[in-house]
């Protein structure tokens, strides 16, 4: 798995967060989140969960990873319990009975570039700014090599749609992969200095929450308690977007993110919501089947996606308890 244990053990960028909560009864073990990047805008739906999770009785800490590869791998040598991330590759190939539980966003990302590229094609051989290694923009990466018929130049990776703007608008990349929110804002800011490339429809797994399946089903209490938070927050969420903001613990650590930020939060879930970016029932087999072809396409999963068991890596008993309720 790209060797990258080590690295997890020396991390300067990991962030740790501690909520102390004690269980009803004797305290419960504390749930152990490994996210994939810093808390953002992108992550505020997730953290108003989390509090929502909190005052149903969870013990939590989270740790803010530098990329979802090391996220993936925190999870699978036990530091973790649950992580970030669509680790197809390691599910299929690791001994681990990793499972995702909860889709937390679809793969809804644009190629964005400079007026030097009016078309996919033209990117054939030409370098590309991603987000990680073997993470949601590298597999769409790959499905546009596959379906376009070209061949990506050097790929070089920094985490966050927003950074990635920065590279861009800064002349650092002529090509990039951008989530909606950011390739609305570039497009606002620069009407006509960058294309937004045609792209076609994805509905798979961008980030989703993944778990160890023995740890789950020996930990059903948190897992049902903090998948019944989700649910509840990406539902209430389709009805006002604006839910976000207005729960948004501002001693938390989205609250304390630069006012300009909170400042766009009601817009970035609004737009995210008309544009299909999360699924109000935590995405289920329908994700589930999606990914298979979706990640059979990219190179991460190995088989015909229709002979694929959606259960080998999906459990869906959380998902499936919290809708009935």
């Amino acid at each position: 798995m790209r060797q990258v244990l080590k690295r997890i053990a020396s991390m300067a960028v990991a962030v740790p967060m501690a909520v102390g909560l004690m269980m009803s009864g004797a305290q419960a073990a504390t749930l152990k989140i490994a996210l994939a990047e810093t808390p953002s805008d992108e992550l505020a739906a997730f953290f108003v969960a989390l509090d929502r999770a909190k005052a149903n009785g969870l013990d939590y800490e989270w740790t803010a990873f530098s990329d979802e590869e090391l996220a993936i791998q925190a999870v699978l040598s036990g530091q973790m319990n649950i992580g970030f991330g669509t680790p197809y590759a390691a599910m299929q190939r690791s001994k681990a009975p990793i499972r995702i539980i909860f889709q937390l966003s679809k793969l809804k990302f644009f190629p964005v570039t400079s007026k030097k590229y009016s078309d996919l094609k033209d990117l054939d051989g030409e370098p590309i700014l991603l987000h990680s290694r073997g993470g949601g923009t590298d597999s769409i990466a790959n499905v546009i090599e596959e379906k376009i018929g070209i061949k990506f130049g050097d790929r070089s990776y920094v985490p966050g749609s927003a950074n990635r703007v920065v590279a861009l608008a800064s002349g650092q990349t002529d090509a990039t992969i951008i989530d909606l929110s950011n390739k609305n804002k570039i497009v606002k800011q620069f009407p006509d200095k960058f294309n937004v490339l045609p792209m076609f429809e994805v509905d798979s797994s961008d980030e989703a929450l993944f778990a160890n399946l023995d740890w789950i089903k020996e930990n059903e209490d948190q897992v049902n308690i903090l998948v019944s938070a989700l649910v509840s927050v990406w539902q209430d969420m389709h009805k006002d977007p604006t839910i976000i903001a207005k729960e948004t613990n501002p001693d938390g650590p989205i609250g304390q993110l630069p006012k300009e930020i909170l400042a766009e939060l009601d817009g970035f879930y609004t737009d995210a919501i008309a544009g299909g970016l999360y699924d109000p029932n935590g995405g289920g087999r329908k994700a589930a089947q999606a990914d298979m072809e979706w990640y059979s396409e990219a190179g991460q999963l190995d088989g015909d996606p229709s002979t694929l068991n959606i259960e080998d890596f999906w459990y869906l008993a959380p998902l499936d308890a919290a809708l009935k309720n």
